[in-house]
């Protein structure tokens, strides 16, 4: 009996997991209304772990990039345990690929190349926003916005130093792919020695 889902095995993917990313994230964008949403789950010093949803910024053979308040739970999580697991689902398809490795900070060039890139507003935002801290109210956030409009009136807003990107850099992949009475394909990649290894798993 057919299915709508494509099936998938170690003999459909493709030797690199970035190149096999690739491919599934290019299907995605043609069926998803913001493909680059994916979860990032990171875990505290003492283990416990937290996930949100983040905006996927930039991928190639360093790994996947994303920009954030260094100082948010995140990024402490990330200082005091740099590892973590991203997450990227294609429903329309079925799909999700699974991402697991070491995060750095990128560099401030490219930081700061970002940040330039972005509207006003969201400069502003970054600025006013003690990302994962408490508020007294949804006017003090405000008032904060219109302090640091005032402070830059029309001059460009630099980046602050406690905002920019991370990167993790995989040594694990899983590939899924739905299929039907719950008998989904499930390949992984593993980084072992310098190389990459494919392994078929059960659903």
């Amino acid at each position: 009996m057919s299915e709508r889902w494509i099936p998938f095995d170690v003999t459909d993917a493709d030797a690199n997991p970035l190149a096999q990313w690739n491919r599934w994230y290019a299907e995605g964008v043609e069926v998803v209304r913001e493909p680059e949403a994916i979860s990032v789950a990171t875990a505290d010093g003492t283990g416990r772990i937290s996930s949100r949803m983040v905006l996927l910024r930039s991928v190639d053979e360093r790994g996947f990039v994303w920009f954030t308040n260094y100082n948010s739970r995140k990024g402490n999580d990330l200082h005091a345990n740099p590892q973590a697991a991203i997450l990227w689902y294609c429903e329309p398809l079925g799909r999700q690929i699974r991402i697991e490795g070491h995060v750095t900070k990128v560099s401030d060039e490219e930081s700061d190349v970002y940040f330039d890139s972005r509207p006003r507003g969201h400069q502003i935002g970054a600025h006013a926003s003690n990302q994962s801290h408490p508020l007294t109210s949804r006017r003090e956030l405000e008032n904060r916005v219109v302090q640091v409009e005032a402070a830059f009136a029309d001059a460009p807003i630099p980046r602050p130093r406690h905002w920019g990107g991370y990167r993790l850099v995989p040594d694990h992949f899983e590939f899924w792919q739905h299929r039907t009475d719950r008998l989904h394909d499930r390949v992984l990649y593993d980084l072992i020695n310098g190389s990459w290894q494919l392994e078929r798993y059960a659903p």
